[in-house]
């Protein structure tokens, strides 16, 4: 409730500059009670209420109230009028035109303090020594507000720039965010993209074979039937995975784990059941790599046999083979289908996926069709992150 109240004093700057020249009329009103000498009441009143009533408006119009507060303190030294307590009010208005405008209104403003310091002590007689004395001590308070005006000013420039730097920096933040939700989201829509496009492929190859078989065939169109549900279920259960991560309450679930090298096997006998002739080899002593290096070769693999099973034709076979020599792993996935001849939609991001994800971690890869027919995909990915450095 404070704070609050303090802000809204803030955008209320005339209510404050009067709560701030209660002072200097509460200095005036001894003097006023026992009556002002050598001046008369009456001008004792105006005088006071022309140096204090302007500080009203000093954050609001600070050169023109210094310059009005300044006039009239000069106009009662021409006038032989002796000095009063709202005469502060030149203080005032030197550190305020000192600490919210330009280093060089502040130093006008002092250097006109100071004129009518010179004025004051020549004009006013008293002792040589007095008015030394004198001089010295209204230099000194000049020289002390605008020093106190200079650097409130510098670190008003300093909580200015920090509060600017804390809205950049946010500004950055958000925009860090948002661009990393922009790659998770090209992410997800890879992921999507593999996950769909292969088992959908499977379902409708088994659809297929199940519509041609239930009339001659109960029990395979029975099993192309279950490895339908089984399909629909796997691409199920990896989209709510996936999709997962856009949900906001952290507490949103568990899900499954990415898939990797070790579930290879699951796919192939899944493709297998599919109808297409898969066979599978791993050469050499398996490397241990790290889980994001497990996904890419899962999806290589993934995106190779789905791409077999939509354009190889039919009686089609391939062979994946998993190399691993030293520090790198070669995947190899080779079809006898169609190649060359497979039809193309033009709409695929498979193989354009298939890149990117071996780009990641500075592999290569190399996709087309076989000069003697068949398709061939060759992925030589580096196993651990030196390596590809």
């Amino acid at each position: 409730m404070v704070a609050s109240a303090w802000e809204w004093l803030r955008g209320k700057k005339p209510l404050v500059d009067a709560f701030f020249a209660l002072p200097v009329l509460f200095f005036s009103v001894p003097s006023l009670l026992v009556g002002p000498s050598g001046i008369g009441t009456g001008h004792y009143v105006l005088l006071t209420i022309a140096l204090t009533g302007p500080l009203v408006l000093r954050r609001t119009f600070p050169r023109t109230v210094f310059a009005v507060i300044a006039l009239v303190s000069c106009v009662q030294c021409v006038l032989g009028q002796i000095p009063v307590p709202a005469n502060v009010a030149v203080l005032m208005g030197l550190y305020t035109v000192t600490a919210g405008c330009t280093f060089r209104w502040g130093l006008a403003a002092a250097l006109i303090g100071e004129v009518g310091s010179v004025m004051a002590t020549y004009r006013y007689p008293t002792g040589a020594d007095d008015r030394k004395f004198s001089f010295v001590m209204m230099t000194v308070l000049v020289a002390g507000v605008y020093v106190l005006g200079l650097h409130m000013r510098t670190r008003r420039a300093y909580l200015r720039s920090v509060e600017e730097r804390a809205e950049r920096l946010e500004r950055e933040r958000d925009n860090e965010v948002k661009v990393a939700m922009a790659a998770e989201r090209a992410r997800i829509a890879r992921e999507l993209h593999d996950v769909v496009a292969h088992n959908v492929s499977v379902i409708v190859v088994q659809a297929d074979g199940a519509s041609f078989a239930i009339d001659t065939d109960v029990g395979r169109a029975r099993q192309a039937l279950d490895t339908i549900s089984s399909t629909g279920r796997l691409a199920l259960a990896e989209m709510r995975r996936l999709l997962g991560v856009l949900r906001e309450n952290d507490d949103a679930g568990t899900y499954a784990p990415q898939p990797g090298v070790a579930q290879l096997d699951e796919l192939v006998e899944q493709v297998r059941a599919a109808g297409l002739a898969v066979e599978f080899e791993v050469d050499g002593t398996p490397a241990a790599m790290s889980e994001g290096r497990q996904l890419t070769v899962y999806r290589i693999v993934q995106e190779a046999l789905t791409n077999t099973l939509k354009h190889g034709g039919p009686r089609v076979s391939v062979s994946v083979r998993l190399c691993y020599s030293g520090d790198a792993l070669e995947i190899r996935v080779v079809d006898d289908g169609r190649g060359a001849a497979a039809p193309d939609d033009g709409r695929g991001h498979g193989l354009a996926g298939m890149r990117e994800r071996v780009a990641v971690y500075g592999g290569t890869v190399a996709v087309g069709p076989r000069a003697g027919g068949g398709f061939a995909v060759a992925a030589i990915l580096p196993v651990r992150e030196e390596v590809a450095a």
